[in-house]
């Protein structure tokens, strides 16, 4: 397939440079056409005017709320434009922060991350909202880019997609996971409306209100109530009572299967039927690879009927699913999450060389063009040095000594930074902004089923 006129020089000088993860330039070529624009769904023309209030009492400047975009498990994002330099960027409300100790310290843990996330492909806060005075202090208020849409707008959406799409949505969103799963961070609600789209194709994974740092003792409980249920690993689905970061690399499956065929892979009315349909497409699994699944569940495997695999059926997805699509969308699709391929393997597929050349060759941040030609980063998918510290969660003991631990943090953030901005009570759409709410109950992460 033609790369949008890359010469042949150019495409091997860049698959040496993947090869040899050195810095390369690349020789005279003709210009490599970007990937087709995606419309942005559901994108309205802006009529707000924003009047900027300088309150120069105590140099702040006020942000004024302009529409709601998007509402998340536990919180609202609404567009904004941000009065020191006119940029329109995302703004989140995390409201009720400190109802109770377990809300506090995840809020804490999300703010962590996204202070800490430094990658094209994870969204991470630009900024935070300068805080109240700690006694009326209720609610945290986080500035992230913005993007135009989500994943699941765009796959519901008439848009063609090409398989370049796939290749390039697929290779930035594995380029992201990889770089989370490095610093020891499992995602636990990867779903194609938390992956953020620009119309440029520039992909982003957001909302990270369930990640959490993995967990190396295999006798310490972690929760169920994780992943939304058509996205579900069957290891979570079975009431195993830990799991790893191949969870996320489950839900990654799903997806490349819903770009390719349009239509969720596995879209079931229960937990149970969810793994009935898993098991229609894998086959009845071995007790090797149910070895962590709790007693009910694995009673209910045996009493059913044996399956024989019908992996064959992934072709009729679409024309689009070629043998080397199935071959990676079958790496990822195992039941044993010890069998399942990683992050890292995954972008090291042939089937993605493709998507990784275009994005580096006109579409990144980490390359860049030159009058010789183009200059390739040393390290085309990025990990981090050192992992997510989550060491500040253990001594937190009460909700008074988590808020004033979160209300200084944010203000140690703004230090020496820009002038620090805050909400304008007089806005016109700041009572919409304060009394939005968060998710509706279908869209929360369902409870996990009890087998016993």
């Amino acid at each position: 397939m033609a790369l949008g006129g890359a010469t042949a020089t150019h495409v091997t000088k860049m698959m040496a440079a993947y090869n040899s993860g050195s810095s390369t330039v690349a020789a005279h070529h003709q210009h490599h056409h970007q990937l087709p624009h995606l419309p942005p769904p559901h994108m309205q023309p802006h009529h707000h005017h924003h009047h900027h209030h300088n309150n120069n009492n105590n140099h702040q400047l006020d942000m004024e709320p302009d529409r709601p975009i998007g509402y998340g498990a536990f919180g609202v994002v609404w567009s904004v434009t941000d009065p020191r330099d006119g940029k329109r960027v995302a703004l989140k409300k995390m409201p009720n922060v400190f109802q109770n100790l377990v809300s506090c310290k995840r809020v804490f843990r999300e703010l962590k991350m996204l202070s800490f996330f430094k990658h094209e492909n994870v969204l991470s806060a630009l900024d935070i909202l300068q805080p109240p005075h700690i006694d009326y202090f209720e609610e945290i208020y986080v500035v992230t880019e913005l993007m135009q849409s989500d994943l699941h707008k765009i796959i519901v959406s008439p848009q063609p997609l090409s398989s370049d799409h796939a290749k390039v949505f697929l290779s930035r969103f594995l380029g992201g996971l990889k770089y989370l799963h490095s610093a020891g961070i499992l995602h636990r609600d990867i779903k194609p409306g938390n992956l953020l789209v620009n119309s440029n194709c520039v992909l982003k994974i957001c909302d990270f209100g369930l990640a959490r740092v993995e967990e190396s003792d295999e006798s310490r409980h972690m929760t169920q109530e994780v992943v939304t249920q058509y996205y579900r690993a069957p290891e979570i689905l079975m009431g195993s009572r830990h799991y790893s970061n191949s969870i996320d690399i489950w839900s990654v499956g799903c997806i490349f299967a819903e770009l390719l065929g349009r239509r969720i892979l596995f879209q079931a009315q229960s937990p149970i039927q969810q793994l009935d349909l898993i098991t229609d497409l894998l086959g009845t699994p071995s007790l090797e690879a149910m070895r962590t699944a709790c007693e009910g569940a694995r009673t209910h495997i045996l009493r059913g009927p044996h399956k024989q695999p019908s992996l064959p059926v992934l072709y009729s997805l679409s024309g689009q699913a070629t043998h080397e699509a199935v071959h990676l969308l079958c790496r990822m699709l195992v039941f044993d999450p010890a069998k399942r391929i990683s992050a890292k393997d995954a972008l090291a597929h042939p089937y993605l060389d493709e998507g990784r050349l275009r994005y580096h060759t006109c579409m990144c941040r980490c390359c860049y063009t030159t009058s010789p030609g183009r200059v390739y980063t040393s390290d085309f998918e990025p990990v981090t040095e050192p992992k997510f510290d989550d060491g500040f969660e253990k001594n937190l003991s009460s909700v008074r000594q988590v808020k004033e631990i979160i209300h200084q943090f944010i203000l140690e953030q703004q230090k020496g930074s820009r002038v620090p901005l805050c909400i304008n009570p007089q806005s016109a759409a700041f009572k919409s902004f304060i009394s939005s709410t968060v998710a509706h109950p279908s869209e929360m992460p369902p409870s996990p089923l009890v087998w016993e």
